[in-house]
C-alpha cells in the first residue's frame, strides 16, 4: 500500500491509531505465523537461505518493518544465533539494514525502503556484470564454437533482460506516482 504524502487532517489524527488498535485486536497471530512460513517457503524454493527467508518474511509482515533480535527469535521460535546468521546473510544480499536503538546497545534490523525496487535495481547491476563476463567468454571460447555461441546467446539474453528490467522499473515508478496522485485526490 502506498501512503499519501499529505499530512493527516487534524480532525482525524486519532483515526489511524484507533484503526491500528482495531487491526491489532483482530489480527490472528497464528494465521500471520502460517503466512510467514508459507512466504518463507516460497523464498526458499526460489533459492534463498531458509533461516534468512523466515527472518525476511517476519520483517516484511511487521508493521514497523523493523524488529530486534529478541523479537525475531521469539516470533520465529529460533535461537539468537540463528537470527544472527540470518541477518548476516540478509545484510550481505542487501535486503536488511542494521541500526542501533537510540540510547541502547541493541540493534534493530530494518527492511530497506522499497526493498523490491532496490533488489531489482541491484539485479540490473548483476546482469551487467554477467553480460560483460559472457562477452569476454565469447572471445576466449571463440564465437564460432558451440560453447562460444552459448556464451554469446547468454550475453544477449542478459542484455535483453537489462533493457526490459529498466523499462519495467520506470513503469513501476510511473505507476507509484499515479497511485500517490490518486491517493492525494481521495477525500
Amino acid at each position: 500500500m502506498i501512503e499519501s504524502d499529505r499530512a493527516p487532517d487534524a480532525a482525524h489524527e486519532e483515526v489511524p491509531d484507533a484503526a491500528q488498535d482495531a487491526a491489532d485486536d483482530v489480527r490472528d497471530d497464528e494465521a500471520v505465523s502460517r503466512f510467514v512460513e508459507r512466504f518463507a517457503a516460497d523464498l526458499v524454493e526460489a533459492g534463498m537461505q531458509r533461516m534468512g527467508a523466515r527472518v525476511f518474511a517476519a520483517l516484511l509482515v511487521s508493521d514497523s518493518g523493523a524488529l530486534t533480535s529478541a523479537e525475531l527469535a521469539e516470533q520465529l521460535q529460533i535461537s539468537p544465533a540463528a537470527v544472527s546468521g540470518a541477518i548476516r546473510y540478509l545484510a550481505q544480499v542487501d535486503l536488511v539494514a542494521r541500526e542501533r536503538e537510540p540510547g541502547s546497545r541493541r540493534e534493530r534490523y530494518r527492511l530497506y525502503n522499497e526493498v523490491w525496487y532496490e533488489t531489482m535495481t541491484r539485479r540490473d547491476q548483476v546482469l551487467t556484470r554477467w553480460e560483460s563476463t559472457m562477452r569476454d567468454g565469447v572471445k576466449i571460447l571463440g564465437p564460432g564454437t558451440p560453447a562460444g555461441q552459448r556464451a554469446s546467446e547468454t550475453a544477449e539474453f542478459f542484455e535483453f533482460m537489462q533493457t526490459e528490467l529498466r523499462s519495467l522499473l520506470e513503469r513501476w515508478r510511473a505507476h507509484q506516482a499515479a497511485a500517490r496522485a490518486d491517493g492525494a485526490e481521495a477525500p
